[in-house]
């Protein structure tokens, strides 16, 4: 159990998004929170994974669903996720200090995406498992490895060895997608078998909840999306994967008209970092700021509604080398509409450290433009002790006066109830952390359930400590 010496006494964060998986066998059946997800579009060299890009009809007239449904229900898999969970302690318990366990099995649904086995799904339906084993169309049930996943978008990637090619669905590109054209959702709702629903994609760029700082970009749709689709498939009229069902909006836990997906762009550049490097590769275009609306215009006594305000430039960073300014009003990148900051970081976020982006952005008015190149972002979240970290900046140096350490920038999990923003981490059981490396080289040395002493700094340069088991 988690445990905190000193209690920050910050504010509480809430609001949670429902999806997740169907909880079955040893456990009754709820509604289950799901993570999310951020994000669209990249060329990614290698390794490359197919992706089609056909023009098609988005009107009513003369659709079929037969062909589309038919390509990707044999490649939409069952996924079922062993766990060992705590269970519900007796008196018994209590006297002899006994901490009862039990099984739990949840389920959700994946998408074969190779010909050879790898197969993408959500983080939240593998999260935890002590085993993993996946069920296809034909009822063929293999033992499935993890191969990676990504939290922060709610991706992870396992991968299953077949005597034979698998049935797989190509990438489409979710940029190209449109709002009112005709979609498909497939999953194993419920525990049922590959169940297909229609609908329409109803918005893009949607971020679910404005007081989660990851800033997620998803695409909304209509199709009826239940527990047990977490996972599954959100295809075009030509089964091309547009996106990775991954939430619904819902007091219930059961769909009631919106359902959310991660952009298949977005998922795809996960999926290839990790083929590729055991891990995501994220970049950063090196800016901070806000959406623009009439009144936050009014506010500013800027004339433009519409667009990304930048309140901030990061030091050495993309936008900092191409000259970027506070004021400056981004309008698009790539040539792709940029209305709100969600808009803005699921792009980026299906870029590589490197890639070059072309920004048109306002300056009192006049219409510039910028090559920037996308740089690494030094922000990672580390799910063992439930932050996410960064390396300081300059301004951090002289805030907190040192130059060794690593600013915390978000909590997650059971941390989340507490606002340690103003805080670096200067030491983890007696060592020193100058950086994130230190503190993940650290990190990769303990063992489960062992307690860390974390010493921290906040920015009046009092020191705190506080221990943290680890699960």
């Amino acid at each position: 159990m988690k445990s905190l010496i000193k209690n920050f006494g910050m504010a509480v964060l809430g609001g949670a998004v429902v999806l997740g998986t169907y909880k079955i066998a040893f456990e009754p059946e709820s509604q289950i929170a799901a993570q999310q997800s951020q994000q669209v579009a990249n060329e990614v060299q290698t390794p490359v994974l197919p992706v089609k890009n056909v023009n098609y009809t988005s009107s009513i007239e003369g659709i079929d669903f037969t062909e589309a449904a038919e390509k990707t229900v044999h490649a939409v898999v069952h996924v079922k996720n062993t766990t060992i969970a705590r269970g519900g302690m007796s008196i018994a318990d209590l006297m002899y200090g006994r901490t009862p366990y039990r099984q739990a099995v949840g389920t959700g649904s994946g998408v074969i995406i190779t010909g050879d086995g790898y197969i993408v799904t959500n983080n939240h339906v593998i999260e935890n498992a002590q085993s993993l084993e996946v069920t296809l169309n034909n009822n063929k049930t293999y033992k499935a490895e993890l191969v990676g996943t990504e939290p922060n978008s709610d991706i992870a990637l396992l991968k299953i060895e077949a005597d034979e090619e698998l049935p797989y669905v190509v990438f489409g590109d979710s940029n190209q997608a449109k709002i009112g054209e005709w979609v498909l959702a497939v999953g194993n709702p419920f525990n049922l078998t590959s169940t297909v629903t229609a609908g329409i994609i109803s918005a893009k760029g949607r971020d679910l909840d404005e007081r989660d700082r990851k800033m997620q970009s998803f695409i909304q749709t209509d199709a009826a999306v239940n527990p047990g689709n977490s996972g599954g498939a959100l295809v075009n009229q030509n089964g091309e994967l547009i996106g990775i069902n991954t939430a619904i909006a819902s007091r219930t836990g059961s769909y009631v008209g919106y359902s959310f997906a991660v952009p298949s762009n977005n998922a795809r550049k996960i999926i290839e970092d990790l083929m590729e490097f055991g891990f995501v590769q994220k970049g950063m275009l090196g800016i901070s700021g806000t959406d623009l609306n009439g009144n936050i215009a009014d506010e500013m006594g800027i004339d433009e509604s519409e667009g990304i305000y930048v309140a901030k430039v990061v030091e050495n960073s993309g936008a900092a080398k191409a000259n970027l300014k506070n004021g400056d009003i981004i309008k698009s990148i790539d040539g792709l509409k940029m209305k709100t900051f969600a808009d803005l970081t699921g792009y980026i976020s299906s870029k590589n450290p490197g890639d070059i982006v072309y920004v048109n952005y306002l300056r009192n008015g006049v219409q510039k433009q910028a090559q920037i190149e996308i740089t690494k972002n030094n922000t990672v979240l580390i799910p063992q002790i439930e932050m996410e970290v960064r390396n300081l900046f300059k301004e951090d140096q002289k805030i907190f006066d040192t130059k060794k350490g690593v600013r915390i920038t978000r909590t997650t999990g059971e941390l989340s109830r507490y606002d340690m923003r103003d805080y670096i981490i200067t030491k983890v059981n007696d060592y020193e952390i100058t950086n994130i490396d230190d503190l993940q080289e650290i990190l990769r040395e303990v063992n489960p359930r062992e307690t860390l002493l974390i010493q921290m700094k906040n920015s009046r340069g009092e020191v705190e400590r506080f221990r943290y088991t680890i699960d």
